[in-house]
């Protein structure tokens, strides 16, 4: 008789024959049946089991010694005819409901009881079936029951450790105990801790239906970064939770710091999708002086693809005020991005039937486009579009973006260039420009635009080599731009009085140029440049004495047609560069001085273009004897698109001097091979031209400019200045008498301007990151600076950093605090000086700056303003702070005067999941101002 176990190493046992008696052989059999009734085998890794004793047979099989040992109970035992190999087994293996392998490990131990049928692991224990992972200090696999406890465990100071983390996927719950069923999968979950998305959640007990649903009991689930104390959190009896997808929940109640407060949920919705998804908006309420109460930026959000979404927002306003807002953006990969805003508004002040009752609807476009280098290369589109009503944003009541409403030009851009390869190259671009000044209403449009340049191409340059000397440098290009304008107003605009001033015109350009050396160190350079002008109107005067009531006038009539007139000029140059080097003695902190000059001369003829040139004569005035009879000359071209073709021969020579002064210093590294080189004056210019064809006033002003560096890389002053040589008379008018001659200095100072920019801080110059992306930085896009130096945003909408995540602050960052406190400045100064009519007067004087101080790492106080010393006063000021509350961020604006004077308040959840907890409370600026 043999014994075998699933190892297939067996140990055959025999028996001998007993001389006894009958009472003996009962008491053996009785003993026998109590030792089938508890007799068990297990099988243990690191102990040994207790092996069957039974004598060795000559026939048996040796079994292979190790330290796997195995016990097994006596009904298990088969007989030699169960074991024959040629008979089959008429009972059918029981088919397992695992849908997946299952393996397991653990540090310590890992114990089989086969009385309970249970594997107990321990230490450090994990469980893998599937995308299913349960790490745990103790894992018990239950085989009949087909489920899987798992719980920590204590160390050696009694701390509970090690407690289960249950991963599926990406889902990742650390509960205080697991138990799982392997078959249904379903589990029961004490005590969890899970994330989804931004959302923490904690509960007593869950539930887990299945993979995609899981109930849950006494929940608190928040946003803020301390699961365990956080500093407010949702709590609700019982939600139903959806993996990646949503939390619904009954009853649920906001609990700020533990302690309840009023603001409660028959029922919630929260989505945990990390995909875009589509939903309401929920609208801030507010009471406004002049329109009642309100709902702002309440709407619907469209997910419609992974590409493009869409947003419609609507304010309301009890008095009837409306606003509409659409925003969209959109991207493919590799190809484009973009975004597209539609606001429309309709305002209305007071009630119907006041005297004060006033309507009026304003509209503002903004689309952005940017086209991917790597999409075609030899084509691009691109758009900018700022377009819309003048006093849009003066007007609004939900746009207080500062760059919006201190910009007084609005401008628009869309083009498309293609590039033909080929030799010439020929680029050809359309575009549709927009400028409108928000002031005074005018609104310039230009389009179409048409470009079209062919590529510079040398007729006599050498197939092969270098091109030298006069003929091979002799190049030339062609050069077409068509451009239709439009000038209008708002009231006008997309009406058929827009194109009423209308003008178009088309020119073609080609210029011929060359270069070559005189003498090595003279570089030359000659050209001629022609330009045909086409016009579509032109002009005719006439003088008509019998208009203005008798008393005469001039009478301009226009033409329509084509027409064009055709120009050239003759441009040369010689210019060099010399340098000189002053060296200190040997030793001296400065090794050297170097002063770099570059001269040049030029000589430009300008012909007379009389051709284009007609006259008409006023005839004397009987009534005004010294009124005598004149002839006027004009062109037909004038007030046309290019203008008139110039009728006064011009030759001139210009003159013009630039200087650059550098220093080697000693480095003070000391492993520096090279001394360091320091700008001590950069591009200091003076340029002038004398009119050789001139009557009278034949020089020039002379123009000075240049830039002196500060501290390297940090400051520099800008400047440029005009000397006059000519004096005036007493009427202020510059007369052909040297100044010098009429008993003033060499040169009168007619006008002169300083300004420069610093920026400093107490992270040694080291400025932060701004948001310069147009596409997402509303205030830059519109003209406004990407930092805080004219104020910064107040449209809590729109504001970047309302969203922003900041992390928690550790204990060093409060420590840094006992010695230094983090702060930064920028200043913007300008001045400009005027005296071309003896007013000697400061026309402009001003000082712009923007601070922030950190006062501790969650506080912030900032303020933008500036002083102008021309008008004594203060000018546009932005006084601002911050609190960082951990999840939730507070700040508060304030304006004190101008015209757009107001305050606003706001404090809500930094997460997006939950954005629309807040409360925001803003006054509305008099408009009546």
């Amino acid at each position: 008789m043999a014994l075998q176990k699933l190892s297939h190493s067996y140990t055959k046992i025999g028996y001998k024959p007993l001389q006894t008696t009958v009472r003996n052989i009962l008491y053996s059999l009785s003993f026998s049946l109590f030792c089938i009734c508890f007799t068990t085998a297990q099988e243990t890794i690191k102990t040994s089991g207790i092996p069957i004793p039974a004598e060795k047979d000559s026939t048996s099989i040796s079994q292979k010694q190790n330290k796997d040992q195995i016990t097994i109970s006596p009904e298990e035992l088969l007989s030699e005819k169960a074991q024959d190999t040629t008979k089959k087994d008429s009972v059918v293996a029981e088919s397992s409901f695992l849908t997946d392998k299952v393996t397991y490990k653990a540090t310590d131990y890992m114990r089989l009881s086969r009385k309970e049928n249970k594997m107990y692991l321990h230490d450090e224990a994990e469980v893998i079936y599937g995308d299913m992972t349960i790490n745990a200090g103790l894992i018990i696999l239950d085989n009949n029951k087909s489920e899987v406890y798992a719980y920590g465990i204590k160390d050696s100071l009694g701390e509970y450790v090690q407690t289960p983390i249950f991963k599926q996927g990406q889902n990742v719950v650390e509960p205080d105990s697991i138990r799982f069923n392997f078959d249904t999968e379903k589990a029961l979950i004490y005590n969890s801790r899970t994330e989804q998305g931004e959302i923490k959640i904690k509960n007593e007990v869950s539930k887990r239906v299945n993979d995609s649903v899981i109930y849950m009991r006494n929940v608190k689930f928040t946003t803020s970064e301390d699961i365990d104390n956080p500093d407010y959190y949702f709590y609700a009896r019982r939600i139903k939770l959806v993996p990646e997808k949503k939390i619904i929940t009954g009853l649920v109640n906001m609990y700020i710091a533990d302690v309840p407060t009023p603001l409660g949920l028959p029922f919630g919705y929260f989505p945990l999708t990390e995909d875009r998804t589509s939903g309401f908006i929920i609208p801030n309420p507010g009471e406004d002086s002049n329109r009642g109460y309100f709902l702002q930026n309440g709407g619907y959000y469209f997910a419609i693809s992974d590409y493009i979404d869409l947003t419609v927002l609507g304010d309301y306003y009890t008095n009837g005020s409306y606003n509409l807002a659409l925003e969209s953006a959109y991207a493919l990969r590799y190809r484009y991005r973009g975004s597209l805003r539609f606001r429309y508004q309709n305002n209305l002040q007071s009630e119907r039937g006041f005297p004060d009752y006033s309507r009026s609807t304003t509209y503002n476009i903004q689309w952005s486009h940017s086209q991917d280098a790597k999409a075609n290369p030899n084509s691009r589109f691109s758009a900018s579009v700022n377009f819309g009503s003048s006093n849009y944003y003066k007007e609004s009541t939900n746009q207080n973006n500062t760059g919006n409403f201190l910009n007084n030009q609005l401008s628009s851009s869309v083009s498309y260039s293609k590039t033909i390869p080929g030799d010439p190259q020929v680029n050809i671009s359309l575009a549709a420009t927009h400028n409108s000044n928000t002031n005074t209403g005018v609104v310039n449009l230009s389009l179409p635009n048409a470009n079209i340049n062919v590529a510079r191409i040398f007729p006599f340059a050498p197939k092969v080599g270098v091109k030298k000397g006069i003929i091979h440098n002799i190049n030339t290009q062609y050069t077409f731009r068509g451009e239709n304008k439009i000038e209008t107003t708002d009231d006008d605009l997309f009406t058929s009085r827009m194109f009423e001033n209308s003008r178009m015109g088309m020119q073609h350009t080609i210029p011929l140029t060359t270069n070559f050396k005189i003498l090595k160190y003279l570089s030359v350079t000659a050209g001629t440049n022609f330009q045909e002008n086409w016009v579509f109107e032109t002009i005719r005067q006439s003088y008509d004495q019998d208009a203005n009531n008798g008393a005469g006038d001039v009478v301009n009539d226009t033409i329509k047609g084509f027409d064009a007139f055709r120009t050239y000029n003759f441009s040369s140059s010689v210019g060099t560069t010399i340098y000189g080097t002053f060296k200190f003695k040997k030793g001296s902190k400065i090794e050297a001085i170097r002063h770099t000059m570059r001269p040049s001369i030029s000589y430009n003829i300008n012909p007379a273009f009389d051709q284009y040139y007609d006259s008409y004569t006023i005839p004397d005035n009987p009534e005004t004897p010294e009124d005598e009879a004149k002839e006027v000359s004009y062109s037909r071209f004038t007030g046309g698109y290019f203008g008139a073709p110039n009728n006064t021969f011009s030759s001139s020579i210009g003159f013009s001097l630039s200087n650059n002064l550098e220093a080697k210093v000693k480095s003070k590294d000391s492993t520096a091979t090279e001394a360091k080189k320091i700008k001590i004056l950069n591009n200091l210019s003076f340029r002038t031209a004398y009119n050789l064809a001139g009557d009278s006033l034949k020089l020039s002003p002379l123009a000075v400019s240049g830039n002196i560096p500060i501290i390297q890389n940090k400051l520099d002053i800008n400047f440029n200045a005009e000397l006059d040589p000519y004096a005036l008379d007493n009427n202020n008018t510059k007369i052909d008498v040297w100044n010098i001659d009429n008993g003033g200095s060499l040169f009168r100072l007619t006008r002169a301007s300083a300004n420069f920019g610093y920026s400093f801080s107490s992270k040694d110059f080291k400025r932060t990151k701004k948001n310069d992306d147009p596409f997402q930085n509303e205030t830059l896009r519109n003209g406004g600076r990407s930092d805080n130096l004219f104020g910064s945003t107040l449209d809590i909408v729109n504001d970047e950093d309302v969203h922003r995540e900041r992390k928690s602050s550790s204990n060093s960052d409060f420590e840094n605090y006992n010695y230094k406190i983090p702060w930064n400045l920028r200043l913007s100064y300008t001045v400009n000086y005027s005296n071309n009519r003896r007013q000697n007067e400061i026309s402009s004087h001003s000082l712009m700056f923007s601070g922030d101080v950190e006062f501790s790492p969650k506080w912030s106080v900032g303020v933008s303003s500036g002083y102008d010393f021309k008008n004594p006063g203060f000018t546009y000021t932005n006084l601002r702070f911050q609190r960082d509350l951990e999840s939730w961020r507070m700040s508060f604006n304030w304006i004190p005067f101008s015209q757009q004077a107001s305050w606003s308040f706001f404090i809500g959840i930094k997460s997006s999941v939950l954005s629309d907890i807040k409360y925001d409370k803003r006054s509305q600026p008099d408009r009546n101002l």
